[in-house]
């Protein structure tokens, strides 16, 4: 019982047994002569010796050379491991040398041949404590090791974190462009993602070719490009020609035609101005401006735009007073009983809803003067 009980580890409780050859004693063991000459090459005086199994000389002369002296005491408090010891003591070694209960089944050992394992003789210490009739069980507990590693304490940070998530996106897009995963589960890959972007862009494409609005296009009436003003403006601006003074003034409307074939929709206008000027002399002789119109679709409109006829010259030889002049004059003062034609051109400009710039168009005509003047008008 007391050789099962050995310890092979006593280095581990600051008990060291020699590891040194030269500081170990075994006795001399004498063998009989024989052999052959080169044996007493090694051993003189000595007939044959078997390195294997001859015994090694003392080496107490040299024990202190190489290391320093052991103790030389027995383990286990200071008996000899080869003594028989009485009665059951509490083995602290029974775990290394698995004889404990925790390796009494393991390997298929049956604790060698003790029945349960030693429990430890009641000392003045253990007084506090009741140690039950069951086996105990020690466990050796490993050394802990770090709680966290590094990149465990990179990822906690808040960089940590950032890196992660985009390494986490710059993965996804990679997998997402390769058609490995889609945008919304599997299905939203990347063929069907282009193919429903085409769709759509398709269908915005038609859609805005039905609403979105274009310009139209205007035309004077051939007939009479100019009328006569009517209504309650018309009479807030006098008519009036001044050859003293080389001035004229007279309100008027723009007879057009407005083209909106072109359009799905009825076509809006925030804001319709003109602007009139003498197509000889290139001098501008009338404004006009229109708000808040609506015209409908795919049709011809005729629209009345009203305009204000006013021009200030330096004298009345002034050409662009003097074709006017002489183009809005009383008939009766001609010999053939016709007025000269006035020349103008028209610019329009155009605030139309839905589209975001202006829109603007010109075109010029030839007719008569919307006013008469009378016969004692000099």
């Amino acid at each position: 019982m007391d050789s099962d009980r050995k310890s092979t580890v006593s280095s581990f409780y600051g008990r060291k047994t020699s590891i040194d050859a030269l500081n170990q004693d075994f006795a001399h063991q004498p063998r009989g002569r024989g052999g052959d000459d080169a044996s007493s090459f090694y051993a003189p005086g000595r007939s044959s010796m078997d390195p294997l199994t001859a015994p090694r000389p003392s080496a107490g002369y040299n024990r202190n050379s190489f290391f320093p002296a052991a103790r030389e005491e027995p383990l286990k408090g200071g008996r000899d491991e080869e003594a028989n010891e009485v009665g059951d003591a509490w083995d602290v070694y029974a775990d290394f040398n698995n004889a404990g209960p925790r390796y009494s089944s393991a390997f298929g050992m049956p604790g060698q041949g003790q029945a349960e394992y030693s429990k430890l003789p009641p000392t003045p210490l253990m007084q506090e404590e009741s140690i039950s009739d069951n086996k105990v069980e020690m466990v050796t507990v490993p050394a802990l090791g770090p709680e966290w590693g590094k990149e465990e304490l990179r990822q906690a940070t808040k960089a940590g974190r950032r890196e992660k998530k985009a390494e986490s996106r710059k993965q996804f897009w990679k997998e997402w462009n390769r058609g490995e995963r889609g945008l919304c589960g599997r299905y939203f890959t990347r063929k069907v993602f282009v193919w429903t972007a085409f769709g759509f862009c398709a269908a915005i494409g038609v859609v805005l070719a039905f609403v979105i609005p274009r310009v139209p296009t205007f035309s004077f009436n051939a007939d009479h490009p100019l009328v006569n003003a009517t209504g309650s403006w018309a009479t807030a601006i006098p008519t009036q020609f001044s050859p003293g003074d080389a001035n004229f003034t007279f309100p008027a409307m723009a007879s057009l035609q407005v083209d909106t074939n072109s359009n799905f929709l009825p076509l809006k206008f925030n804001k319709l101005s003109a602007q009139v000027f003498d197509t000889d002399t290139g001098r501008q002789v009338a404004s006009g401006t229109y708000a808040k119109i609506s015209f409908p679709a795919k049709t011809f409109t005729p629209i009345l735009l009203p305009l204000n006829f006013t021009y200030f010259a330096t004298n009345s030889s002034d050409q662009t007073y003097q074709n006017w002049y002489l183009g809005c004059r009383n008939r009766g003062l001609n010999t053939d009983g016709k007025r000269p034609a006035v020349k103008f051109s028209i610019f329009i400009e155009m605030l139309i809803k839905g589209l975001p710039n202006k829109s603007s168009t010109s075109f010029s005509t030839s007719g008569d003067c919307p006013v008469e003047l009378p016969l004692t008008a000099a």
